[in-house]
């Protein structure tokens, strides 16, 4: 064989062994608490969840939290605590399995008490799905970041910059009770309620097009429906609300909502024409996620 045959050979055998980026669209399908590992992932600024180990992997304690500092994958404490950040830089195109090789390279790290290193691309392995106890989060929504550190900001001045930066930034988040993955938050002028479906996008969309048509997308009076976004695999209305309403007083009309929007799912009439526009101005009010 020539050389430039070796040499093509060879290279051809590198670009086999590339590890391939697949792109999952749902990478917390199949968890009981996929709705709020979304919103944990692309809406709340600061929460916490335990989760638990599957026996094979051992007994670690282990928290799920939206971000870490300098958005680190994972940590790990000095006594064997591993914190994961959902929030971070480098993703590939399954969330899901970034999420699990950083747990899964936290609970192999010896030198215990630091930041935990992952590749920009995992390849084939476990997932979360694989390596967790399933279950729905015990969701904790934090006033700051500072869950981080123990009630001891430590010597290192990156992370206490890190921290310093992170709670200046944060919108004031509550978790809504009556409801699942919904969450009420505030900007400046205005709040918001925003609430992860569970439902796949199109029986919803349909749903949600039947109430708009009635006139029935609204939490009440002063309040506005202000449209949508995909956020993996799956869709959250927006509501605008008075930024000076305390959130505890929207849990009774985002339950009586979700009555109206529960009624609606349940609905396998044809769209009526109506109908059939309000699905398309909805479809036009999709919102940008950040």
């Amino acid at each position: 064989m020539s050389k430039r045959r070796k040499q093509a050979g060879g290279e051809a055998g590198a670009k086999r062994s590339k590890i391939r980026d697949v792109f999952v669209p749902r990478p917390f399908e199949g968890l009981a608490g996929e709705a709020d590992w979304i919103a944990l992932r692309e809406l709340v600024p600061a929460a916490s969840s335990p989760v638990r180990l599957r026996p094979e992997y051992g007994d670690r304690e282990v928290t799920v939290a939206t971000v870490l500092p300098m958005a680190w994958p994972a940590l790990t404490k000095p006594d064997g605590r591993v914190f994961l950040g959902l929030q971070r830089h480098q993703q590939s195109g399954d969330v899901s399995r970034d999420i699990a090789v950083a747990l899964l390279n936290a609970l192999e790290v010896t030198d215990l008490g630091g930041p935990v290193t992952v590749p920009p691309l995992p390849g084939e392995g476990p997932r979360l799905q694989d390596i967790l106890v399933d279950g729905a989060l015990d969701v904790t929504v934090h006033t700051g970041f500072d869950f981080w550190l123990d009630n001891d900001p430590g010597d290192d001045p990156t992370v206490a910059a890190s921290l310093e930066r992170a709670n200046a930034s944060i919108q004031p988040t509550v978790k809504l009770a009556g409801v699942p993955a919904a969450y009420w938050c505030r900007v400046p002028e205005k709040a918001h309620v925003r609430w992860v479906l569970t439902e796949d996008e199109e029986p919803a969309l349909a749903a949600l097009a039947r109430l708009g048509a009635a006139g029935a997308l609204a939490l009440g009076e002063h309040t506005k429906f202000a449209g949508m976004f995909r956020a993996h695999g799956r869709l959250v209305p927006v509501w605008d609300l008075p930024a000076e309403v305390k959130p505890e007083e929207w849990e009774t009309p985002l339950v009586e909502f979700a009555k109206r929007y529960a009624e609606s799912l349940a609905s396998d009439a044809e769209l009526t024409a109506a109908e059939r526009r309000a699905r398309q101005g909805l479809l036009g009010r999709q919102l940008t996620l950040r």
